[in-house]
């Protein structure tokens, strides 16, 4: 049974300054909730209920965020705003969460290890905590993950097909067809050049992993942009150990940079009974000007 995850949270966000100066990236808001509450809700959909959050300089508010508030809880009490005041309880009683420091930005190798001794010698699940991912099934991509590792109990990772051109953005696999969906994976390299890759299946920021990884990260040198690369250390294990991709269906909403900010923005607005007519009206009025 897997039921710890760990989130890596500590980047500088530095796409998004001057926001992110006193801000961390992961607490920006996709309409009204922050990225980050988006990736811990599927990690408890995934029926994980402890959670280490890996944070750095300046990501404080993360750790507000899922503490509790009693001045606010007050006010919002005397206020009568129920509503908002079981919303605002309630994320502090998501799961166990817990937040450790990555004391130098050395990349997501380096981040994951940070989690091993809090995780011990369980197996458990890393979700990005910049990445929301949907899937059409509405089962969430960590309990598929989960689900694959119960029945191999090897490490899985979460795949999704990317245009060809857009390969050396991303960890590539190459793999054999295991079963519907899923692949065992022969290799995994990060960020190949375009006419190198091995396939066009991306990494798409869930993992279900196996405590042996932090020995290969340990082992594993900085690699691309001088980061320990966790996609490196992964190519390590695989040399002594079977590993699985699931290729899921659905939609990565990588928040990490401006466009697909706002693309994620507008597409959960819109799901907003109370923003929806309002704002369709607006992006017909605007896209008959372009």
């Amino acid at each position: 049974m897997i039921r710890k995850a760990v989130i890596p949270a500590a980047g500088y966000g530095t796409r998004f300054l001057p926001a992110t100066k006193a801000q961390p990236k992961e607490m920006l808001p996709v309409v009204d909730t922050p990225v980050i509450q988006y990736v811990v809700m599927e990690a408890v959909r995934s029926g994980i209920t402890d959670i280490l959050i890996v944070i750095g300089r300046g990501k404080r508010a993360i750790e507000e965020h899922f503490d509790r508030n009693m001045e606010l809880e007050i006010q919002l009490e005397k206020s009568g705003k129920t509503e908002t005041l079981n919303a605002i309880r309630s994320i502090s009683e998501l799961a166990d969460i817990h937040f450790v420091w990555q004391r130098e930005m050395r990349g997501l190798g380096d981040a994951v290890y940070c989690a091993r001794h809090h995780v011990g010698d369980e197996p458990f699940a890393v979700l990005l905590g910049d990445t929301i991912v949907e899937t059409d099934s509405g089962q969430p991509v960590t309990s598929q993950l989960i689900d694959i590792y119960n029945r191999y109990e090897a490490p899985v990772i979460a795949f999704q097909e990317v245009a060809p051109s857009q390969v050396n953005r991303y960890g590539i696999m190459s793999g054999i067809p295991k079963d519907h969906n899923v692949y065992e994976i022969k290799d995994i390299v990060e960020k190949p050049a375009i006419n190198e890759a091995p396939s066009n299946l991306a990494v798409s920021a869930r993992y279900v992993l196996t405590p042996d990884i932090f020995g290969y990260i340990a082992e594993t040198q900085r690699g691309k942009n001088n980061e320990i690369q966790l996609t490196d250390a992964l190519h390590s294990l695989l040399q002594t150990r079977n590993a699985y991709g699931l290729r899921y269906e659905g939609r990565r909403y990588d928040v990490g940079n401006k466009a697909d900010f706002i693309k994620t923005n507008i597409a959960f607005a819109l799901r907003h009974a109370d923003l929806r007519e309002e704002l369709t009206a607006y992006i017909k009025e605007i896209s008959a000007t372009l």
